[in-house]
């Protein structure tokens, strides 16, 4: 499996609003500056993440998009799964009528094992984890 942009700038949008957590709503360029990233990317993002109830907007002089829970409650894999679908590196771990080898494949397992190893490793780091892994590298602040 290979995370896309969308899961990268996803996690990084994230993050930022994690960062803000408790201190109102996120404009999108504030976000894209903080990150060097296009708002109009970023605006693509947005809609999964919504309907997923992750984020939410507010309209008007004071709005922009906060989070709908704690950044402790928010996992990667919550963030990954929505923006890149399933974590299965094959579409048989999912989804076993696909392949008729499925009953007697001997690489099913293994596959099936390494979508465990990556749903567990992502589920393993929530938002706030991501902060203070932000917040405690060198180069924070640069982008400030």
């Amino acid at each position: 499996m290979r995370i896309s942009t969308k899961g990268k700038y996803g996690t990084r949008l994230m993050v930022q609003l994690a960062m803000n957590y408790g201190k109102g709503p996120m404009l999108l360029k504030d976000i894209a500056a903080k990150e060097n990233l296009s708002v109009r990317y970023l605006e693509h993002l947005i809609p999964p993440l919504k309907s997923a109830h992750l984020i939410h907007s507010l309209r008007g002089a004071h709005g922009g998009y906060n989070l709908t829970k704690s950044p402790a409650e928010i996992t990667l894999k919550d963030i990954i799964r929505i923006l890149e679908g399933p974590l299965s590196p094959s579409e048989c771990v999912e989804s076993p009528g696909v392949c008729d080898r499925s009953g007697f494949c001997i690489t099913r397992d293994i596959w099936a094992e390494l979508e465990r190893t990556i749903s567990n490793t992502l589920a393993g780091y929530t938002l706030a984890d991501m902060v203070k892994k932000y917040l405690s590298t060198p180069h924070y602040g640069e982008n400030q």
